[in-house]
């Protein structure tokens, strides 16, 4: 071919032609072998029995291997591992036969030495005018950046496996554990409180402990017990705060009422002991303090006269055998533990037969209820029991853990209640007095 040197009048900007000339000229000579043998991808054509015919040069290099070595010695599975051979023989070589063509096939070559070279194949059958096969031609992508892809992938999903397996056995764990601590709460909370209460000769004593939640171990407490012959003390009370060190307090304040009611009776000289022993105890540390009120029932006749004090105490409720239910006033009445001395006053009344004496903690009145959220509230309460058709003792209770339960998210705060009266078939009630 003749190079042309000079300017070219075709072009408009007289344009020196010989560099584009050279360049078309170099291009002829680059024959399609060429481009064949150092193409980015792996070539090799197979005859029919898989024996290699012909091989780029791209793929020999990524083997390791050399022409002479594969051309006319090696059949392609040679060239394969052995998971790469049972593949080819029992799926792609079928598929091939069957089709003509197969594309996008992963295998692993094995190289010279020894090494996996992961690739995707497409493999083409080359027929006759006749239509009889004569050579396989296949074209081979190295997909070692996919296989990392994959195995990344894969590594992933192991981790987000093992993730997830973790967090099942840790929430497994915890709930396992809640159970536990809500049983270990549940032990502690009622050694707190007493097993039974004991039968109190002519009256009828009921109880009951209500758990705002299972994993908070409260303050609340009452008790119930004789004192001599005749008499019987009684109390009901709940500690600032609420875990174990609530706990302790409420502890210390049972054995402390009960010791104090054994030495002296007299409802104000027991809670006076209670407020000297609390504030001495944590005068100097974290201040705990409580609300209790404590009272002696002393039967007289056919009635049972009650005398009680109260420490910062939401009042006794009375409910009488026709229905009316009032509070009993206790005035004044510090928060016990609070002051290094602190004034009590007694308050009496008169139980006959239909009456009943309910205590109660806060965390009855100060439930939340409605739309509004409201404070159900001391009226509330009296209302609820006045319209009671029976005023026994259990009957109260059962009826009141009814109304507890009906709160549902509105309790916040657990609940005790204690209710001590004279039941109904003894003789007509006679007049009660309030000091």
């Amino acid at each position: 071919m003749t190079c042309r040197t000079g300017t070219d009048p075709d072009r408009p900007d007289g344009e020196d032609t010989a560099s584009t000339d050279a360049a078309f000229t170099a291009l002829l000579e680059d024959s399609a072998e060429e481009l064949y043998d150092s193409a980015p991808c792996g070539y090799l054509s197979t005859l029919m029995d898989g024996t290699v015919a012909k091989i780029n040069t791209t793929l020999l290099t990524w083997l390791g291997r050399s022409r002479d070595e594969v051309v006319g010695r090696t059949r392609f599975t040679d060239l394969l591992t052995v998971g790469g051979r049972i593949y080819h023989d029992t799926h792609l070589a079928p598929l091939l036969s069957m089709q003509g063509s197969v594309s996008g096939v992963t295998l692993d070559l094995r190289n010279a030495d020894g090494s996996r070279l992961p690739v995707l194949i497409s493999s083409l059958t080359k027929t006759d005018s006749d239509g009889r096969p004569l050579l396989i031609r296949t074209t081979v992508f190295d997909a070692s950046d996919r296989r990392s892809y994959e195995r990344e992938l894969l590594r992933e999903r192991q981790v987000a496996e093992e993730a997830r397996r973790q967090a099942e056995e840790d929430r497994r764990q915890a709930e396992e554990d809640r159970e536990r601590l809500q049983e270990a709460l549940a032990v502690l909370q009622s050694s707190l409180l007493p097993v039974a209460l004991p039968p109190v000769p002519g009256m009828e004593a009921a109880s009951s402990y209500h758990t705002a939640s299972p994993d908070r171990l409260g303050g609340d407490f009452y008790d119930l017990f004789p004192l001599d012959g005749e008499r019987w003390a009684f109390f009901l009370g709940d500690v600032c705060g609420k875990g174990p060190q609530a706990a302790a307090v409420t502890s210390l304040t049972r054995y402390t009422l009960r010791a104090a009611a054994l030495h002296d009776p007299d409802p104000v000289a027991a809670l006076t002991t209670l407020n000297t022993v609390l504030h001495e105890r944590y005068a100097t540390g974290d201040p705990r303090y409580c609300t209790a009120i404590f009272g002696i029932l002393e039967p007289d006749g056919d009635t049972v006269t009650v005398e009680l004090a109260s420490g910062g105490h939401p009042p006794a409720l009375v409910l009488r055998r026709d229905g009316r239910a009032d509070y009993l006033p206790t005035p004044g009445g510090l928060l016990v533990g609070i002051l290094p001395t602190a004034r009590f006053a007694s308050a009496r009344t008169t139980l006959a037969a239909g009456d009943t004496l309910l205590l109660y903690t806060d965390g009855l009145t100060e439930a939340r209820i409605g739309e509004k959220r409201e404070l159900f509230g001391d009226e509330a309460l009296r209302d609820f029991a006045a319209d009671l058709p029976h005023t026994g003792a259990q009957q109260v209770i059962t009826a009141l853990t009814g109304l507890l339960n009906s709160f549902g998210d509105g309790l916040d705060d657990d609940t005790a209640l204690l209710a001590l009266g004279i039941p109904a078939d003894r003789p007509d009630p006679v007049s009660d007095t309030l000091t």
